[in-house]
């Protein structure tokens, strides 16, 4: 019997690259991706449910019940944003969709995106790492079996995958081959969009010896078989 995931954010890079990465997994048989539009793919894996408010979802817990794993993937820019919405998007909707799959299931194994420079002090300067931080601390607190905070720096997307960030986008159009001249120099700095997929799906069938996942650690899990 295969596994049961769920995923958020999969309408943008990474999470859809998760979200692909699952729909092709032989061990995963369903997937149920948590969105406010519909993702434009069509698998007989694949579920969708359509949310308008992120910070509530006590309406759905006949629908969240029995999963063995979630990818949470949602993810905002900051530019442009104060603290008090970035810590409503980053944070607060995080952690109502935690808290209500805990209360289902706290034997999920949960994985969270956050970034390369997250700060896990929570009092850094920096204000996106303060709020990735305080997202990354509670999860971890939170109970489930297994609870892996995913830091990637650079990403390479493949299979098609486009990001929604249109100044992201501008670079891999017109200079990945820097991106890609850094990786030949740095090859545990710069991940794929298919490794960190398969990262994540990776830590929920066998599990890892770290909490947080840099991206030379994403990149040897990805080859876990």
């Amino acid at each position: 019997m295969g596994k049961k995931v769920l995923i958020t954010g999969a309408t943008g890079m990474v999470g859809k690259a998760v979200m692909l990465e699952c729909l092709e997994h032989d061990g995963i048989d369903e997937v149920l991706v948590l969105s406010r539009s519909l993702v434009g793919e069509s698998d007989p894996k694949l579920k969708e449910l359509l949310i308008s408010n992120f910070k509530d979802y006590s309406g759905y817990k006949g629908l969240l019940k029995e999963y063995d794993a979630a990818y949470l993937c949602m993810g905002v820019s900051v530019a442009g944003k104060s603290e008090e919405k970035y810590t409503e998007i980053t944070y607060e909707y995080t952690m109502a969709l935690a808290n209500i799959l805990y209360e289902l299931n706290p034997d999920m194994v949960i994985t969270y995106v956050s970034g390369e420079g997250t700060d896990s002090s929570e009092q850094g300067k920096v204000m996106w790492a303060r709020v990735k931080g305080k997202t990354e601390n509670n999860l971890m607190r939170k109970g489930f079996k297994g609870a892996y905070m995913f830091r990637p720096g650079i990403i390479i997307p493949l299979k098609g995958i486009k990001s929604k960030t249109k100044l992201y986008q501008f670079f891999y159009d017109y200079f990945m081959w820097a991106i890609k001249l850094y990786r030949k120099i740095k090859p545990e700095a710069v991940i794929t969009t298919t490794q960190l997929g398969q990262a994540m799906i990776n830590v929920t069938f066998q599990g890892y010896d770290q909490d947080i996942l840099q991206p030379k650690d994403i990149i040897d899990v990805s080859r876990v078989k």
